[in-house]
């Protein structure tokens, strides 16, 4: 028995610090997949809390992980663990059963999870925690009382430096398809073979007081001006086999012309600022900014701002040709940090800087190279 317990804390543990480890790389993906959640169940008003809650689970769940490896207090940390996996477990749960999330979030996006996948792990998960929180009274420390409060503290302050860190400055790695050394139009492609959605037409009207529905080959027999019209829905009857994993990328100027294929034409390198919108622009338009955009200048090389705020651009810059609008959702994804900078050349991404790290620009701005 000592044997098994051994074994189901590794495996609980590692789990649960490689989780969080995963996910304290980008919380700011996390935070945007419980905002997910919540407008599902029309929570938006929580979405302010949703980054300070990312970076709370990560620290705990890498804390929980060595904490069981480790043996310690076992009592506390098996009830902990015992409710966070039951609240998991309904979240994998409900997003495999309403079928309105494509993945949870479990191992952020370097190891995209389908829902199934999520809940299917989180229910094996949650009977080894029965096991550990049965025979907690079993299980002791292996290290002195002091050097377990040490090693658990270094742990938290690593996982807190670690997610201060790359809010300012970019995930350590980089797992999205706007990554360095991706090229965006190769990324907008389906998978060869892959199949797109199959989609129906349902048609909603009104009959003697009652709601009927029904699609363009199953009209009623009798159908004829005392069905009053409603509305009309899409209603997926079958799955894609992929997707390109790019959707609804789009460079458009602020007259509504849609530049994407004319920029990405462009053989020599130039920047895009990816700015997703102006609130905090005061803190980081400061003097390293200007320079790094008084250089590009001198050295002739093109810079274009993206954002979904255009108003916000033109009260901050003046050059209103520069400014192209883009969805917000596409660049909450391709730019975790506001801004951010990519080094382009076509439609290749040959380098992504944060603001903090403009200065780094410079090393790539030869276009000779």
């Amino acid at each position: 028995m000592k044997t098994l317990l051994t074994i189901v804390r590794w495996v609980v543990g590692l789990l649960f610090i490689f989780s969080g480890l995963v996910k304290a790389n980008d919380p700011l993906g996390l935070s945007y997949k419980m905002q997910e959640f919540f407008e599902v169940w029309g929570w938006q008003s929580l979405n302010g809390y949703t980054l300070s809650l990312a970076f709370i689970m990560n620290v705990f769940e890498v804390l929980a992980g060595v904490a069981v490896i480790i043996g310690w207090r076992m009592k506390l940390f098996s009830w902990l663990l015992l409710l966070l996996i039951i609240f998991f477990s309904f979240l994998t749960g409900y997003a495999m059963f309403s079928g309105k999330f494509k993945s949870c979030g479990c191992f952020g996006d370097c190891l995209p999870l389908t829902p199934a996948q999520s809940f299917t792990k989180d229910i094996v998960l949650l009977l080894l925690i029965i096991v550990l929180f049965v025979n907690a009274h079993k299980i002791y420390s292996l290290l002195k009382p002091w050097l377990s409060a040490m090693l658990l503290l270094a742990c938290v302050v690593v996982v807190i430096v670690g997610q201060l860190y790359v809010l300012q400055h970019l995930p350590f790695v980089d797992c999205l398809p706007y990554k360095k050394g991706n090229n965006i139009l190769e990324q907008m492609k389906k998978p060869a073979g892959a199949v797109s959605d199959s989609t129906v037409i349902i048609f909603q009207y009104k009959k003697d007081g009652k709601q009927v529905e029904f699609d363009n080959n199953n009209f009623p027999k009798d159908f004829d001006s005392t069905y009053q019209y409603i509305g009309r829905t899409e209603k997926k009857v079958r799955e894609g086999t992929g997707e390109a994993k790019i959707t609804d990328f789009s460079l458009v100027s602020l007259s509504g012309t849609d530049t994407t294929q004319a920029i990405f034409n462009q053989r020599n390198r130039y920047i895009l600022v990816f700015v997703k919108d102006f609130t905090d622009a005061s803190e980081w338009k400061n003097e390293k900014f200007t320079t790094v955009l008084d250089e590009l200048r001198i050295r002739n090389v093109d810079f274009l701002f993206v954002t979904a705020d255009a108003d916000g651009a033109k009260k901050w810059f003046n050059n209103w040709s520069r400014i192209l609008k883009c969805d917000v959702t596409v660049i909450k994804t391709a730019a975790r940090v506001t801004p951010t900078f990519f080094v382009m050349q076509g439609a290749n991404v040959l380098g992504k800087y944060s603001y903090a790290d403009a200065d780094e620009v410079y090393d790539q701005m030869d276009t000779t190279k």
